[in-house]
């Protein structure tokens, strides 16, 4: 089979879609598959393009078995609003050049991951041009996010947004999505049944695995030997809800055992630094390397999910699964009913989004009840187990992929 991918992030972005999107280029490969990947330059989540990777802007090579075009973008130092929709643009706009020179490979399938949406056009116009497959793999509903987020506030703008985003995803001929909720989404946007399909992201379940002792990041960052930790990892961005961390950190400082370790990047980082200089029980983990993921995880002794409401069941958040996989309980900021909370449920503990002193609540309360912590960590690896081991999630697509090819997917016409 030769796939096509078109995403803006990519390896070597160690997390988010970046790191989904390199991982099944790599494990697709590695199953004997041409893989070629239309990408951006590495810049998420420190949302800055490393200086390495700015000259030249367009640049051919092969990572791991996989030839990689990458074309420029224009990143915000502050995202946001117009300037996301501005960043998206300019990478549709810049790698029209990168997809039309693959016409003449003529691929099997075309996959666009979203975001970018705006990379949807040329990446099915590819697919109708060569006969491929065209496939449109949603990790997140950037409009419905935009809209509930208040980026798009005009009826005239927002009717438009929500049509052309409707118009794109029914001419693919088949549409995936991370989750059940987002599923049911696509279905109530028109996307026929037959052609909507569940692609979960996943957890590498053999590298990230329950610590047998104590994590050595405990004796880095000079943690004393009774304290616990409320971890959180990921992007430093609004969207993941961290002030709201920040604020329940501040309501337990009366409890120096328990400390709170936030390890990232991103754009609140000076928001960040200035809290952790104020609160001793809150400090801070630049991005950690890849191989060092499951000692990681394996320092939290429960960890931390915020998602803000304007999110909910628009995005199911990445950084989960390893969580999950991590064999340690979540504690999630969310409402009740939402897939998260449905997830979260039988392997850690829910409090409602936007209410620092409910998390702060539910963090001391966990803390307090190691045996609690213990059964929802053995179920959490469970979940991640039975569920969304790499393996098993990519052989699914696999043999989705391959029984498209083989003519059992319905193609839509223009």
């Amino acid at each position: 089979m030769k796939l096509l991918i078109v995403s803006a992030n990519f390896a070597p972005e160690p997390v988010g879609i970046g790191k989904y999107s390199g991982e099944m280029a790599e494990w697709l490969v590695a199953q004997g598959h041409e893989v070629r990947v239309v990408c951006a330059p590495p810049y998420y989540p420190a949302w800055r393009v490393d200086a390495a990777w700015r000259w030249p802007p367009y640049r051919h090579e092969v990572w791991r078995g996989v030839r990689v075009w990458r074309a420029p973008l224009w990143v915000p130092a502050r995202p946001g609003g117009l300037k996301r929709v501005l960043h998206l643009a300019s990478f549709a706009l810049a790698s029209l050049p990168s997809l039309l020179r693959q016409w003449a490979w003529r691929p099997d399938v075309v996959m666009v991951v979203a975001p970018a949406l705006l990379c949807a056009p040329m990446g099915w116009l590819t697919a109708r041009a060569t006969g491929a497959r065209a496939w449109l793999h949603v990790q997140d509903f950037e409009v419905d996010v935009a809209l509930k987020m208040g980026f798009l506030r005009s009826g005239p703008m927002r009717r438009l947004a929500l049509g052309l985003e409707s118009w794109l995803l029914r001419r693919f001929d088949t549409v995936s999505t991370i989750s059940g909720r987002m599923h049911e989404h696509l279905l109530r946007k028109g996307v026929a049944p037959e052609r909507a399909q569940r692609f979960p992201n996943w957890a590498d379940v053999q590298a990230v695995r329950p610590l047998r002792g104590a994590s050595a990041y405990r004796a880095e960052l000079g943690l004393p030997g009774g304290a616990r930790v409320a971890l959180f990892s990921g992007s430093w961005s609004a969207k993941q809800g961290l002030d709201t961390v920040v604020q329940a950190a501040r309501a337990l400082r009366h409890r120096p055992d328990i400390v709170f370790v936030v390890c990232g990047q991103g754009a609140l980082q000076a928001e960040l630094e200035a809290a952790a200089r104020e609160l001793s029980n809150l400090r801070l983990l630049p991005l950690q390397p890849l191989e060092r993921l499951g000692e990681l995880l394996g320092l939290a002794d429960a960890h931390l999910l915020p998602q803000s409401v304007e999110a909910e069941d628009l995005v199911l958040p990445s950084k989960l699964t390893n969580m999950l996989a991590s064999g340690r309980p979540v504690v999630a900021t969310c409402r009740a009913g939402t897939e998260l909370a449905e997830v979260v449920g039988h392997c850690g503990v829910v409090a409602p989004p936007g209410d620092p002193s409910a998390l702060a609540r539910a963090i001391e309360a966990l803390m307090d009840d190691p045996a609690r912590r213990e059964t929802l960590g053995r179920r959490a690896r469970e979940h991640a187990e039975r569920h969304i081991d790499r393996e098993a999630v990519l052989r699914t697509l696999e043999s989705q992929l391959l029984a498209g090819q083989a003519g059992d997917a319905t193609r839509v016409t223009p």
